[in-house]
């Protein structure tokens, strides 16, 4: 077998693959998406292709008698918040464990690397009992602190590992221009972290959108659900089974995930590269 027909079927394999993983991951959403167009609400007599086109759905969510609006508020509320918190916090904790030593800076990183084998929901006791102590309980705040504190360990290594790229030489001559600790990291490191505090922003951002197990367990009123606790009511009751309100609810929250990641893919690209060089 010569190098060329060796090249081919090796590129033919590649293609094969991608293709078999294309299907398995757009067939799901060009379900939901065919089935939020259906008339009909059962599961199974909708279709993938709608024989009746309708937009009842949509409408209805937007409607008076529905409170995906406010469910569509309080997410934007907890994701704009942690995306906002998270990159607020990250930045300053990895700039210190990246630009300092200090003690313990080595033992902390390897708690920081030893929390992330842990998922927040093992701490999930704990944390309920902390948020009714503290009066946060079945609030948009409490679920929002969750959210702040459970991210440091990994976002603070991500971080830490981009900021290591960034030559020190510039925090001395910024020195010694007179720039103190907080002038050099907002006019030298902010700027060149960008790419991967943008990275941060889209994940943290991305999150509360999605999580449902975090938000039922710390959310109660029906007045505070997110989205995802909100959606899930459409198919939980046994008297409302409405696959098709749930499949038209779901769509729609991709709309300010595409809009934040249209905004900040010049540069998640160069941050999801970089910031795993240096640890």
């Amino acid at each position: 077998m010569n190098r060329k027909i060796k090249s081919r079927i090796e590129v033919t394999i590649i293609y094969v693959i991608i293709a078999f993983v294309a299907v398995i991951i757009f067939y799901p959403l060009v379900w939901t998406v065919g089935m939020s167009f259906n008339q009909s609400t059962s599961l199974y007599s909708s279709s993938i292709i709608p024989q009746n086109f309708s937009l009842d759905h949509y409408k209805w969510l937007f409607s008076e008698s529905s409170d995906y609006l406010l469910w569509y508020k309080n997410s934007l509320i907890v994701s704009v918040a942690n995306a906002v918190g998270s990159v607020i916090l990250t930045s300053l904790v990895a700039y210190a464990f990246s630009r300092y030593n200090f003690v313990g800076k080595k033992n902390g990183l390897y708690i920081f690397l030893l929390l992330q084998m842990f998922p927040v929901m093992m701490a999930m006791v704990a944390l309920y009992i902390f948020l009714n102590m503290l009066g946060l309980l079945d609030t948009l705040t409490g679920l929002i602190l969750i959210y702040l504190g459970g991210q440091i360990p990994f976002n603070a290594w991500l971080v830490k590992g981009y900021l290591d790229t960034i030559p020190r030489e510039l925090d001395q001559a910024a020195r010694i221009d007179g720039a103190g600790h907080l002038r050099v990291f907002w006019s030298i490191i902010l700027p060149l972290a960008k790419p991967i505090l943008a990275v941060v922003a889209l994940f943290n951002f991305m999150a509360p959108m999605f999580d449902f197990l975090l938000p039922s367990i710390v959310l109660s009123s029906k007045e505070n659900y997110t989205l995802a606790v909100g959606l899930f009511n459409f198919i939980n009751d046994q008297f409302s089974n409405n696959f098709t309100r749930f499949a038209a609810g779901s769509v729609l929250i991709a709309l300010p995930i595409a809009t934040v990641y249209l905004f900040l893919q010049r540069f998640l690209i160069s941050g999801l590269a970089a910031g795993g060089t240096k640890g």
